[in-house]
């Protein structure tokens, strides 16, 4: 049971980037330094009708912001005053040269044990914007989060209209039960995880859930100006749609990189991404409703259906006057998703790569593996008396009981393999023809595999979804880089129809992989050290790792 496949938590590679002719590489200093400390506690909190302890930083929840500059030094000192493992990742952040500093669990470091620290220290070389950090152990991240705010550096403006104000709206799910306990008993399950008691914005669910009508967020506003909202989805499993009513949304950053302006009347984002959108006060005095609900493309799994509502209200309006509510698409529409994904572009053209050096082929999917044990009515709750997993070309990743980083440099052998596959072993109509015979022909197949990719390597990997028990919108992570979405579409791959952006994609570090389709992204291979790439669906989560190694960085790490 302690693997990630179990945990509905996958690794499903690993990459290695041996470095050449690095040696001339500076270490980033940073323009200025700043000073974060963290204490991992616990806090007695009171929602939706029940009182429990949940686990924070700081006693906040959600937990304090990052705030930066482009190019300064952040340190932040965490220390775990509670009896649960932890570590943090700084979700965004490019970690140049600074890999340990990334966070997750088993890939850069071993848990943070209770009563220890660790130290986090990283430059945000050339990045702005809005950033996420969250807990990377088990289901922690399901309360212990906060925002990362990255300004410009001084004396730079904004590209857009400066704003009247600028507020954080983070999205979130809360659980009644402990989120420890109730990982456990999902990971003894073999099936899936229940749906959250409630959505909240800011940590509140709002008036449409039990004991929650004074436990709502709220903006005051001013009649004519015009607001900055950093959006960002910290839920733990859930994609979201995101709208205000009578008001537009134009978006202008996502993933911490400037757009074009493209003006909405709603937005969905998956786990972990961040857009930035203007909003003007442009409506008659009156209170409006912000909602937040679910977008589930997946069949037959059950979610949290009734949204969280926080209130976007005018300076003079009449007091106690009702909300006005928020229109939110179907918890299935897909096309308003590919609606906004089809219109971002980045701020100006961009260099992306044109020759490719490597192609990665990966498919995405759930799995049901045969039911091992001796009892399967608590076992194996999955379909068929199935245990629940997902994989990356048919390969789920079994966790290590170390550190890979560290493994890797202390030459730890049997740690991990050097196979994964380019592509899948075969290839067949992945969307409409997938194998579905539940559980006999819908395994996996387990390890610790790795690829390997010489440094500065050009990379196209193109993420095609599969029809094994489900198709649904697949958000992928990658940690460490960012990259250019050239290319999406529905159905199977086809590389003689599949038509690129090689001018002005969007830059993005998540990208939801259309529901039943694929898209392709490119980037380059040139971030020293062990990263790590993350996909969340609604049932599970699974990932790809990504190393590099030299003597000199090594030297200076």
């Amino acid at each position: 049971m302690a693997n990630l496949a179990t945990l509905f938590r996958l690794l499903l590679s690993l990459f290695w980037y041996p470095l050449t002719g690095f040696a001339s590489a500076q270490w980033p200093g940073g323009a200025s330094t700043r000073f974060y400390d963290f204490k991992v506690q616990t806090m007695r909190i009171t929602k939706l009708c029940n009182t429990k302890d949940i686990v924070t930083i700081n006693g906040m929840f959600p937990g304090p912001v990052v705030y930066a500059h482009e190019d300064d030094r952040v340190i932040v000192n965490v220390t775990n005053e509670t009896p649960h493992s932890i570590t943090i990742h700084w979700h965004g952040i490019r970690q140049r040269l600074s890999c340990w500093s990334d966070g997750p669990s088993y890939i850069t470091q071993c848990p943070i044990q209770a009563g220890q620290s660790f130290t986090y220290e990283f430059t945000i070389v050339e990045q702005k914007g809005s950033l996420l950090w969250h807990a990377h152990v088990s289901w922690l991240r399901g309360t212990v989060y906060g925002a990362i705010v990255v300004y410009p550096k001084t004396g730079v403006p904004y590209p857009f209209q400066y704003p009247y104000e600028e507020h954080i709206i983070l999205l979130g799910e809360y659980w009644l039960k402990d989120l420890v306990q109730l990982e456990q008993q999902v990971m003894d399950s073999g099936g899936a995880p229940p749906p959250a008691d409630a959505f909240t914005i800011n940590g509140h669910p709002g008036p449409n859930f039990n004991c929650s009508n004074d436990d709502v967020y709220k903006i005051d506003v001013v009649p004519g100006k015009t607001y900055l909202l950093r959006i960002i989805n910290a839920c733990l499993n859930m994609e979201n749609f995101f709208a205000i009513a009578n008001h537009k949304l134009t978006i202008i950053e996502v993933d911490g990189e400037y757009t074009k302006p493209l003006t909405t009347d709603r937005v969905m984002l998956g786990p972990g991404q961040t857009m930035n959108v203007l909003v003007t006060a442009d409506q008659p005095l009156g209170k409006y409703s912000m909602a937040m609900g679910a977008y589930m493309s997946a069949r037959g799994v059950r979610f949290q259906n009734i949204s969280a509502i926080a209130y976007f209200q005018y300076v003079g309006a009449v007091p106690n006057t009702l909300a006005l509510p928020a229109q939110l698409p179907g918890f299935n529409d897909s096309l308003a998703v590919k609606t906004v994904m089809d219109g971002l572009r980045s701020l100006n053209p961009v260099n992306v790569p044109e020759e490719i050096d490597t192609n990665l082929f990966y498919t995405i999917g759930l799995n049901v593996q045969k039911c091992r044990s001796n009892t399967p009515e608590k076992n194996c709750q999955a379909t068929n008396n199935g245990v629940l997993a997902a994989s990356m070309n048919n390969i789920s990743f079994i966790r290590p009981n170390i550190s890979l980083l560290e493994a890797y440099y202390k030459k730890i052998n049997g740690c991990y393999t050097e196979d994964f596959p380019d592509a899948p072993l075969e290839f067949y109509d992945f969307v409409n023809g997938a194998p579905n015979n539940i559980p006999n022909d819908t395994q996996a197949l387990n390890g610790t595999r790795t690829k390997v990719l010489e440094y500065g390597t050009r990379v196209q990997l193109i993420l095609q979804d599969t029809g094994t028990v489900s198709t649904e919108n697949h958000p992928i992570h990658l940690h460490g880089f960012s990259f250019y979405v050239v290319g999406y579409g529905t159905g199977n791959y086809d590389n003689r129809t599949a038509t690129f952006n090689l001018v002005d994609p969007p830059y993005m570090n998540t990208i939801g992989v259309p529901v039943g389709g694929w898209a392709v992204i490119r980037f380059v291979a040139d971030n020293p050290g062990l990263v790590y790439a993350l996909s969340f669906g609604s049932t599970y989560v699974m990932g790809i790792v990504y190393g590099f190694h030299s003597e000199e960085w090594a030297r200076r790490a």
